[in-house]
């Protein structure tokens, strides 16, 4: 959740921390502060309710040349949106930010006696008067003697008073990335922070202690020797997290996914079929495993459904999908022949982490699909395979969706060949089938202006439901949660079979469905269930295929995907369910990137 940033330099470091919570303001957008050390070498701390706009406004003011600061932009958790509960929080000479859970705050505030001292309702204010209890102004020491207390994840970015033009920040979990370049040190919960100063970075270990100066950068472990940790290189430049010209990210980055796909799917291909020689992923594993757990959350689960959906029939071995939050409470059925397949775009997702680490106790081999290099989720995992779909900074995941489906295409594909369920000619064909889709998307991108004027029958409404069989329903459950997630109409996908055992109840004169019938051998069976929705008055948005034969006066509105084989058609519908879903919001005046309540990565559980 939560964006953290932290800088000291020769910059200045006013701007440095609001162009940078600016760039981090998709994972919370509550309130937003700054803390900084002033030309009286104090403290001052500037904090708002609000967006970053109104926490610049508040910052106009600052007159003085600053070099060294903290801010951060909030996703609330513990306490309502206030402005007491907005962070930089203060306590003596701590003054702290803070991304994730503190689970073991009540403890804490009965055994430092903190009930009557407390100004908000934050877990993080109650970590900043631990630690100021703790400290006895040597700062590495008293994190030390801080960091076993802590219950919980969380990253914290602090600054000790009597330590000006100096920054500590550690991480249990929640996501820390660092620089040290020719402009000063930087740290940041997310590398679109840092990239306008450098492409090379530091994920900041675990239980690790990072001491941050003008002219160094320091990281210590628990005994407080210094380390050397890994320095990674990033990919993408400044102009892949700017909208270039685009009214919103989620418009440019459903623009790209055609170019995501092509850098996802094109390195890994050798004479034609699919090579995770480069990844390191050897086909042993593929070979050995008995069942597959995708184990992901939201949009992630539901691309791991849509394998699922081609894998089992395919591969005729047992495939289960788990949502990553209720994994660990499944008490999962899984040893040494499992195969736990974990997908993140950020991962740095808690559940998904927590599900991951039970997968390899239990004795699985874990595989992820990951978009971050060097993210938590990656660096545990037993083998990776990257998505390379560059930065997404709207809420509603487009390209992140997208690129893991073309991975599990992927990953389907080449297990399909090791365990002798395709020849190489079939899995030639099956990669061409998959390359084709990059074209398809393309043609439904140019169609947006059709598909706004399309979608105006829905704006007014309360609520829409989205059905299909088979591969169209885990489309359609896709397509509901984009719709319901950024233009707040209620929402819900169906199995198109499942509508009479209680669901056509609440089909009404004019209410929407959107009804997904790209599959050849249930087409009919669809159509039926759309003839009964219709029969009761509601507004049918359906979408086929172009060679589809649909009757004049089925549907209010025929949406015409291209002609794909039945596995393929989950690509052109994820644009058309992704365009529905933006210009519902657009057409509601709603804000596109940054829906209410939400942030873009989950890192607290």
């Amino acid at each position: 959740m939560c964006g953290i940033i932290g800088y000291t330099g020769p910059l200045a470091a006013k701007n440095v921390l609001l162009n940078g919570l600016s760039q981090l303001e998709y994972r919370g957008y509550d309130s937003a502060g700054i803390a900084f050390f002033g030309a009286d070498q104090k403290v001052h701390v500037l904090k708002t309710v609000g967006k970053v706009a109104r926490l610049r406004d508040l910052c106009a003011g600052i007159q003085e040349e600053i070099h060294c600061g903290i801010g951060h932009t909030r996703w609330a958790t513990h306490g309502g949106v206030t402005a007491e509960n907005a962070h930089p929080h203060q306590a003596g000479r701590v003054t702290m930010i803070h991304n994730g859970i503190i689970e073991n705050y009540h403890q804490l505030t009965a055994d430092f006696e903190l009930e009557e001292k407390l100004i908000s309702q934050t877990d993080t204010e109650v970590a900043a008067r631990v630690l100021d209890a703790l400290y006895d102004g040597d700062p590495l020491a008293s994190l030390r003697r801080f960091q076993p207390l802590l219950k919980g994840s969380y990253s914290f970015c602090i600054l000790f008073s009597d330590h000006p033009g100096e920054i500590y920040a550690l991480r249990n979990v929640s996501p820390l990335v660092a620089a040290y370049t020719h402009s000063g040190s930087i740290v940041a919960s997310d590398l679109t922070a840092l990239i306008p100063y450098t492409k090379k970075y530091v994920v900041v270990p675990e239980d690790r202690v990072v001491k941050m100066t003008p002219y160094r950068m320091a990281f210590y472990d628990e005994n407080g020797h210094e380390i050397q940790p890994e320095i990674l290189e990033v990919n993408w430049d400044t102009d892949a997290a700017m909208k270039n010209g685009f009214p919103h990210f989620m418009l440019k980055e459903i623009h790209e996914q055609p170019d995501a796909m092509k850098n996802t799917i094109l390195p890994r291909l050798t004479r034609g079929l699919p090579d995770f020689s480069e990844d390191g992923i050897p086909d042993q594993i593929f070979a050995d495993c008995s069942q597959i757990r995708i184990v992901a959350c939201g949009t992630a689960m539901h691309a791991g459904m849509v394998a699922r959906a081609i894998m089992e029939p395919l591969l005729r071995i047992p495939v289960l999908v788990s949502v990553a939050s209720e994994f660990r409470y499944e008490d999962p059925l899984v040893d040494s022949r499992t195969l736990a397949i974990v997908i993140s775009q950020s991962g740095e997702t808690i559940d998904t982490l927590a599900a991951l680490r039970l997968s390899k106790k239990l004795g699985a081999s874990v595989l992820s699909v990951v978009n971050v290099k060097g993210s938590t989720i990656a660096r545990e995992s037993d083998y990776v395979l990257y998505t390379h779909a560059g930065p997404e900074i709207a809420v509603a995941s487009t390209k992140a969706y997208s690129v893991q489906l073309a991975a599990l295409y992927m990953i389907i594909c080449r297990m399909a060949l090791v365990r002798g369920k395709m020849t190489e000619q079939d899995g030639c064909a099956f990669m061409s089938d998959l390359l084709d889709v990059i074209p398809a998307m393309e043609s439904m991108i140019q169609r947006k202006e059709e598909i706004r004027q399309l979608v105006r029958p829905l704006v007014d409404k309360p609520d829409a439901f989205f059905i299909g069989r088979n591969l169209d329903y885990a489309f359609s459950l896709e397509g509901a949660l984009k719709l319901k997630e950024i233009s707040y109409i209620h929402a819900d996908a169906y199995a198109a079979g499942e509508l009479k055992h209680g669901t056509i109840a609440l089909i009404a004169d004019q209410v929407p469905v959107v009804a997904l019938a790209t599959q050849d051998r249930i087409f009919s069976k669809t159509i039926s269930n759309v003839r009964e929705v219709k029969a009761r008055g509601a507004y049918v948005i359906l979408i086929a295929k172009e060679s589809a034969a649909v009757d004049e006066g089925l549907a209010d509105v025929c949406i015409r995907i291209p002609d794909l084989h039945d596995r393929f058609t989950v690509f052109p519908i994820a644009v058309v369910l992704q365009l529905i879903a933006y210009y519902a919001s657009l057409l509601k005046g709603l804000d596109v990137d940054q829906p209410r309540n939400l942030a873009k990565s989950v890192t607290v559980e």
